[in-house]
């Protein structure tokens, strides 16, 4: 499915029920696609209780590009996007997330879209070697429910307990997380089932 929005189109691939319980909105990394192991092993999971997936592949990686640019252009295309699918999809919670620079999408983005809560995986806290160039501030002020899941040797940080509603370290994990199929979706189940069973 295609979805114009001003900075381009982008890509959507759609899962789940027509007549879902929630809507689940995820994207991917910098230079990534929605094929990331993590945003399956979540996929799946949403897809199982009942839920509609949408995997965003954005404008700019439609068009090639391999670095997001314009923060501010990446998160209006965002809204957008997220905008014509909640017409598709009316009246169900709205839940979105993504993995890395995605991750950072769907918190930035959160204060105006109202999600009732979002999915970072692989949450890149600071720069590689620079801590003190923090990104903790686009968690806490998401302002509503975040799950983090990271892996404990990410280079991009791991999110303090008290950063997020809930911070899951995945242990050997680093900012790939292609081996902690399993845990993901232990951790990610419960959370979205409440949406499942309401």
């Amino acid at each position: 499915m295609v979805v114009p929005t001003a900075a381009g189109d982008a890509h959507v691939a759609l899962d789940g029920r027509t007549s879902p319980r929630f809507l689940l909105v995820l994207t991917h990394g910098a230079a990534g696609g929605v094929e990331a192991p993590d945003l399956l092993v979540v996929r799946r999971v949403a897809v199982e209780l009942g839920g509609a997936v949408a995997r965003v592949l954005q404008p700019y990686r439609v068009a090639g590009g391999r670095a997001p640019g314009s923060a501010v252009k990446q998160d209006a295309a965002w809204v957008e996007i997220v905008t014509d699918l909640r017409k598709r999809f009316k009246g169900v919670p709205l839940i979105q997330g993504g993995r890395s620079n995605g991750a950072r999408v769907a918190c930035r983005t959160a204060p105006e879209l109202q999600p009732t809560g979002i999915i970072a995986l692989a949450f890149p806290l600071h720069p590689p070697g620079k801590p003190e160039m923090t990104r903790v501030a686009e968690l806490r002020s998401a302002g509503t429910e975040v799950v983090v899941l990271n892996g404990d040797r990410d280079p991009f940080g791991m999110p303090d307990a008290a950063d997020a509603t809930l911070v899951h370290a995945l242990p050997g994990e680093t900012h790939a997380m292609k081996k902690s199929a399993k845990e993901i979706a232990s951790v990610v189940d419960p959370w979205l089932r409440r949406w499942s069973d309401s």
